[in-house]
C-alpha cells in the first residue's frame, strides 16, 4: 500500500512538472547520536529528479538504505523522499519534505517543514 501511494505521488509530481530536470544520484549518510554514545547510521542510495515551474520547485527521490546499528547486523529497506519549496518573494521562502523508511513492521515517516528569510 505504501508504496503504491508513494508512486502515485510522484505520477503526480512528475506530470504536473513545467521543467523537469535529468535525474540525479544523491549518497547520503545520517549516524545517530545519545549522550556521545554512538547509535548506528542509515546511508540512503537514491536516484532523483527535480524540476521548477517559477517560484516553485520540487524534488523526489529513492532507492534502498543500508540501515546499521550499532550493536546488530545491517539490513537493506526502500527509502525515499519527495519534497518541494515556494519562493514566496525575493528574500522570503517556505520548504517542506515527506520521508519513509520501510521497516521489519511497519514503514516509518517523516516530516519537515521550514521558512527561509534571507537578509
Amino acid at each position: 500500500k505504501m508504496i503504491k501511494a508513494f508512486a502515485l505521488a510522484v505520477s503526480g509530481v512528475l506530470a504536473g512538472s513545467a521543467a523537469l530536470a535529468g535525474p540525479y544520484v544523491n549518497v547520503e549518510n545520517n549516524g545517530g547520536y545519545s549522550g556521545g554514545d554512538f547509535l548506528g547510521s542509515v546511508t540512503d542510495f537514491h536516484v532523483g529528479f527535480e524540476g521548477s515551474d517559477g517560484a516553485y520547485g520540487y524534488y523526489l527521490q529513492g532507492g534502498p538504505a543500508l540501515v546499521s546499528p550499532q550493536s546488530d547486523d545491517s539490513e537493506i529497506e526502500l527509502s525515499g523522499k519527495i519534497g518541494g519549496s515556494i519562493q514566496a518573494t525575493e528574500q522570503f521562502g517556505v520548504y517542506g519534505e515527506l520521508s519513509f523508511i520501510t521497516a521489519e513492521e511497519d514503514p516509518s515517516f517523516g516530516t519537515k517543514l521550514g521558512v527561509k528569510y534571507n537578509f
